[in-house]
């Protein structure tokens, strides 16, 4: 698997959860990146610019490409094991790598202690989901589960309060979200799964003012993620 760009080379070396093989750098470049990557035991090719175009993706490579191992996903105990009050995201049907990434970001930025996804109906961690999270998923536990029910029944075994992200539930603002908490998040067309509504502890709504009655689903998610942060002080 290939990232590129300089943060998120940089993000890569400095992880613990992330292998970085070769690091491809444009001939002419001279920084930290390159010292900081011969310090990880990672080997480093200088090459030409063109190279690295026909190499890239999107276009944006700033002069670095790193080939790392693929994406390691952990264990929900290991999620569990973070926090005396764990703080999780559920994603239910996420199928977009981008609003994936947009996820793993602002979960990362809010303090989550892990992400919980599907096998099923769900975009794995690719290089777009990578890259998309600008780094962020170089830091961020994500169990990847066979049933999204079962680990949410694991969850309310191991006293977390599970709410469904979705419409006609209670306004998010009046939910005490102070314990430890999980956020279960579906995908724009089809929500949360009419099983997996039954199975949470509450559903939970944002109140919108305008005439569209949906928001994208990391934008959604990343509202109710600071409304816990905010609670929780």
């Amino acid at each position: 698997m290939k990232i590129e760009g300089r943060n998120n080379v940089i993000e890569a070396l400095n992880s613990d959860s992330v292998t970085v093989n070769t690091l491809m750098v444009e001939k002419g470049k001279n920084s930290n990146i390159i010292a900081l990557a011969r310090s990880k035991g990672c080997k480093v090719s200088f090459v030409d610019r063109s190279v690295l175009d026909k190499e890239s993706v999107n276009g944006h490579h700033q002069g670095y490409i790193a080939d790392i191992v693929e994406f390691e996903y952990c264990e929900i105990e290991d999620i569990l094991a973070r926090s005396e009050q764990p703080f999780i995201v559920i994603l239910d049907g996420i199928n977009d790598p981008h609003n994936f990434g947009s996820v793993i970001r602002v979960a990362e930025c809010a303090g989550v202690d892990g992400i919980i996804v599907g096998r099923n109906r769900q975009v794995a961690v690719t290089d777009t989901v990578l890259r998309t999270s600008a780094g962020a998923a170089a830091h961020m536990p994500i169990a990847r589960v066979t049933n999204i029910n079962n680990a949410i029944e694991t969850l309310k075994a191991h006293n977390v309060w599970v709410y469904a992200l979705d419409m006609d539930g209670e306004e998010i603002t009046t939910t005490n979200l102070t314990g430890a908490v999980a956020i279960v998040v579906g995908s724009e067309g089809d929500g949360v799964g009419k099983l997996t509504r039954k199975l949470c502890d509450g559903i939970v709504s944002l109140k919108l003012k305008g005439k569209v009655n949906s928001l994208n689903a990391s934008v959604a998610c990343g509202i109710a993620l600071y409304e816990v942060v905010r609670q929780r002080g």
